[in-house]
């Protein structure tokens, strides 16, 4: 057995079904066990930072360990953009990385890097293999380090190093499984602190995964309105009559308020990055499983460190019942009214303008599969996504919600679907993000993977475009010549099909789902749509007017009016 026969033994004992990669003459050894094996599939894809991507869209969708591979120098460095995602998402990923030979490594060889030094920042592990005895070993506790502490691992492997021989068995790595809760007195604090609170709310992230019955029973007998951060949309909205919305630059007014007039916050499983978005004088218990990230943003009274499943059953019969509702009472008719106010804006005419970048959203979801799962590009795709999709327990949304990386979308979906070939999988693709990696729609084609591509093309890196207007910029530099992107994916054998109207998008949408292979529908969208924060500040105000000054005044008075033309609708609905 040589090393690179241990190593896909040992995967493939793991569980570990598929590696994402680009082969290379450094990597040669362990493609060929791959070969001569035939139980781990290589999963070929045309740009190494889509294989990490696909590794990580893997194990979010799992919840296991997923695999990528890379060659020596610049074939593993394209690697690290998703690496950094996945590390940042929190799912176990271990990344191959090949290197050049060993007597070669200091002497500014060809494609000399250091890999294992590059990696360190964005894994939990990152160990390179010197001679092959120490493999087996690295291999295992990298495999751990993934798995246990919910991220990426990095083995660096010499090319030759594959080829040499090892005695050594393979072993299963397996995930434990353990009940993870603060101790009695951490509890009784919180406790003490929450039952003498007027006004709880509950702001709930990806730590609830698994743990929705928990949330909602905390939820009724505190009678707190519960605010999710973008993460934990999927697992927090659905079935839950306490919701009030998201938070955050893109979230809902109601969640902002429902954080705003509490006198004590409860943190499960978040660690929400925006500080203006915190309550200025509440009382804060947070939980999470990583005890390093408590406090991290706001000050907390009441450290919790366990799971959000484990910590809430043990808390809860400590929590008094019978509680006064008036405050979860006021925020869900704030939310109510929040809701059919941003449903107003998803309602399109059948006329021949552009379309709405809400409506787009509010059909798919209205089309889609009950167990769909939706990957959407950084910007105004997750923007429209966290306001417009509906989850139901079943459905996932996963995107590069902490890294904030363009052209997620798109690489992530091939891994959902290569792990789970039967489901519906849906990417909001940006045109900038999916122009982006653009010869990733020629891996779906050879991988057969019949993933929807359905892209919000407004000519504009349109995020940006906000961001500028907010800051009193005029917009300059984000102006995208774009192709016909269902002309692209037909002319490489994809279904392709162009929606200029909204007379046209249910038909689109219901055809290219429909479709057995992969298929790209190109949406023409309102490029001037804006996204009204829940907390507007006076500097965001005065930048919105200083860019309007300045626009016109430099001749880009047509932009002016086009936004104003775009949202008349959004001043409509606020006052009807």
């Amino acid at each position: 057995m040589t090393i690179a026969d241990h190593i896909v033994a040992t995967l493939k004992a793991s569980g570990v079904r598929r590696i994402y990669g680009l082969p290379g003459d450094s990597l040669n050894g362990l493609t060929d066990a791959l070969r001569r094996d035939d139980g781990i599939s290589w999963q070929h894809v045309r740009h190494e930072e889509a294989a990490a991507f696909a590794a990580a869209g893997e194990a979010a969708v799992t919840g296991e360990l997923a695999v990528c591979a890379a060659s020596c120098g610049p074939g593993n460095l394209h690697l690290i953009n998703g690496l950094f995602d996945a590390q940042r998402s929190g799912v176990p990923v271990l990344a191959i990385a090949a290197h050049i030979p060993r007597a070669e490594i200091g002497t500014g060889y060809f494609q000399e890097t250091h890999p294992q030094d590059l990696f360190r920042e964005c894994s939990v592990y990152s160990e390179m293999v010197s001679v092959p005895e120490q493999l087996p070993g690295v291999l295992r506790i990298a495999m751990r380090a993934a798995i246990e502490r919910r991220g990426v691992a990095v083995i660096v492997v010499p090319g030759e190093v594959f080829g040499a021989a090892v005695t050594a068995e393979a072993t299963a790595v397996r995930p434990t499984r353990s009940v993870h809760r603060p101790a009695e007195d951490d509890l009784a604090a919180a406790a003490e602190l929450l039952n003498g609170a007027e006004r709880v709310t509950i702001l709930a992230g990806a730590g609830c995964e698994g743990a929705h019955d928990e949330l909602t029973a905390i939820a009724g007998r505190l009678q707190a309105p519960v605010v999710h951060a973008l993460r934990g949309k999927e697992f927090v909205e659905y079935d839950n009559p306490y919701d009030v919305g998201m938070t955050g630059l893109l979230g809902f007014p109601s969640g902002y308020r429902a954080m705003e007039h509490c006198d004590a916050l409860l943190m499960l499983g978040t660690d929400f990055p925006y500080r203006p978005f915190y309550p200025a004088h509440a009382k804060v218990v947070q939980v999470d499983v990583r005890g390093e990230r408590i406090g991290r943003r706001v000050p907390v009274d009441v450290p919790l460190a366990g799971t959000v499943k484990d910590t809430v059953a043990a808390l809860l019969p400590r929590l008094k019942d019978g509680r006064d509702g008036a405050h979860l009472d006021r925020m869900v008719e704030h939310y109510r009214r929040t809701r059919r106010r941003f449903d107003a804006l998803a309602r399109e005419g059948r006329d021949g303008r552009a379309l709405h970048p809400q409506a787009l959203v509010a059909a798919v979801d209205r089309i889609a599969a009950d167990d769909a799962v939706f990957l959407a590009d950084v910007g105004t795709p997750t923007l429209w996504s966290a306001r417009y999709l509906r989850m139901n327990g079943r459905r996932r949304l996963i995107g590069s919600f902490n890294h904030g990386t363009m052209a997620n979308a798109l690489p992530q979906a091939i891994g959902v679907q290569a792990a789970q070939p039967g489901r519906q999988v849906v990417t909001f693709s940006g045109d900038g993000g999916l122009a982006m990696l653009l010869g990733e729609l020629l891996t779906l084609r050879q991988q057969r993977l019949p993933v929807k591509v359905v892209v919000l093309n407004n000519a504009a890196l349109a995020f940006v475009e906000l961001e500028m207007k907010a800051d009193g910029i005029v917009n300059y530099g984000t102006d995208l010549d774009n192709p016909d992107f269902a002309e692209v994916a037909r002319s490489v054998g994809l279904f392709g099909v162009r929606v200029e109207t909204a007379g046209e998008l249910d038909g689109a949408l219901r055809k290219a789902f429909a479709h057995d292979g992969p298929a790209v529908v190109d949406v023409r969208t309102v490029r001037h749509e804006l996204a009204v924060p829940p907390k507007v500040s006076a500097a965001q105000a005065s930048g919105f007017a200083l860019w309007a000054t300045r626009s016109v005044l430099g001749g880009a008075g047509d932009d002016v009016l086009e936004v104003a033309g775009a949202n008349l609708r959004q001043v409509a609905a606020e006052f009807a």
